[in-house]
């Protein structure tokens, strides 16, 4: 690790004046990398040449990778007129928001900018990012493709770019509020402020870690300058469609933070589990069983696909305060309990009132919607008192 850069030396942007970076400005440069190792002595000569001498700066890579990559940072490290520094994690948890949200905990400087390694975020634009924010007196500026002077150049092909467009609008969509002011959402490039960010506040999933900043912790200044999002250097994209699935259960996480929020998400989740449960129902009604154990079996199917649906979309990040074996026996037990209340009333509501078997069944489910929701949270999901015995070890969050 070399010394930082400081004095009064010219600085590298002629249009970037000492009055634009108000001091301290010192700003530590966070880089999430997974087998990157073909550009990160690239990206370094670039960050050399374009961050002015007079903004103190480091470079820190959390690294995930599988190759050499660590090895090459630190040898192109010894070259750099500024602290270089590897985190390398051995169990990726977060994915790559876990790793930027570990460089955060990491970092000591004003300013924390975050970009990728592959070189689709110029370099060039670090010292204006942070010039933005002090200028503006913003906590969060976010390098834009979507404000005039910006593009999305380097994504490739149209499928990405719909896949791009589509994101934004939805999570823009889904939380107007927070990212009022902010039109690129799904970006990778961005400075915070180092004293508005609570990492332990934070719940990272996957690649989009801007979003659960913007969403968590509510910067309430924001600014923004354009990039044109740039081709990668070398190596390939970890963009896929895993990485997709990951997005959207960090959506729904961050959607449901709230108490009615997760009722709702509950119970539009209830409802997908209608399909299974009534397609069962149909098909073991018609096979000749007698409705009411045609009932007991059919909501079996509703409650494995409920499950599966509630632990990746709706407790993800509730997981790991009870063994999975223990959640699925639990929910299981909740959701056949709940028979005790439904399968009266559907009896009631077919003796009674005359109704059909499926609408009587639909009518029950709804009227034992709220129970369900607040057992299944507080005797599934919610942690155990501090103090209580554990007696298997939860297995490990989604994400790792």
């Amino acid at each position: 690790m070399t010394t930082p850069r400081t004095g009064a030396e010219e600085l590298g942007d002629p249009e970037l004046s000492g009055t634009q970076v108000a001091e301290p400005g010192a700003v530590t440069i966070v880089v999430p990398t997974f087998n990157e190792s073909g550009n990160i002595r690239e990206l370094l000569r670039r960050i050399t040449e374009s961050v002015p001498a007079r903004l103190p700066c480091e470079v820190l890579f959390v690294d995930d990778s599988t190759d050499d990559t660590p090895d090459v940072i630190r040898g192109a490290a010894q070259d750099c007129p500024f602290p270089v520094d590897v985190l390398h994690r051995d169990t990726p948890v977060g994915g790559l928001g876990g790793a930027v949200v570990e460089g955060i905990r990491k970092a000591g400087s004003d300013w924390i900018v975050v970009m990728d390694a592959d070189l689709q975020h110029p370099p060039a634009l670090v010292p204006e990012l942070v010039a933005a924010g002090e200028g503006a007196g913003a906590d969060l500026v976010v390098a834009s493709r979507y404000i005039r002077g910006g593009s999305r150049a380097g994504l490739a092909g149209g499928y990405r770019i719909a896949v791009s467009r589509g994101a934004t609008w939805l999570t823009k969509a889904l939380f107007p509020r927070r990212l009022r002011g902010i039109s690129d959402p799904m970006s990778g490039f961005f400075a915070i402020r180092r004293s508005v960010v609570t990492a332990d506040e934070l719940k990272p999933l996957g690649y989009k870690i801007l979003l659960e900043l913007a969403v968590r912790c509510r910067p309430e200044t924001v600014a923004e300058v354009p990039f044109v999002f740039q081709d990668r250097f070398a190596g390939e994209s970890k963009s896929t469609a895993r990485e997709g699935m990951r997005f959207l259960g960090h959506l729904v996480g961050l959607r449901t933070a709230l108490p009615m929020a997760r009722m709702i998400a509950f119970g539009l989740i209830g409802l997908t589990g209608f399909v299974p449960n009534l397609l069962g129902l149909h098909l073991l009604t018609g096979a000749g069983m007698h409705y009411l154990p045609a009932e007991i079996l059919a909501n079996q199917f509703g409650v494995a696909w409920n499950f599966l649906l509630i632990e990746v979309l709706l407790f993800r990040d509730r997981r790991c305060h009870r063994h999975w074996a223990d959640r699925t026996g639990r929910f299981a037990l909740l959701a056949n309990a709940d028979l005790l209340l439904r399968i009266p009333l559907i009896a009631l509501f077919v003796a009674r009132l005359g109704m059909a078997v499926l609408p009587a069944t639909a009518l029950a489910l709804l009227t034992t919607f709220v129970v369900r929701f607040a057992a299944t949270e507080a005797l599934v999901y919610l942690p155990r008192r501090r103090g209580a015995p554990r007696t298997a070890q939860a297995d490990a969050p989604v994400g790792t």
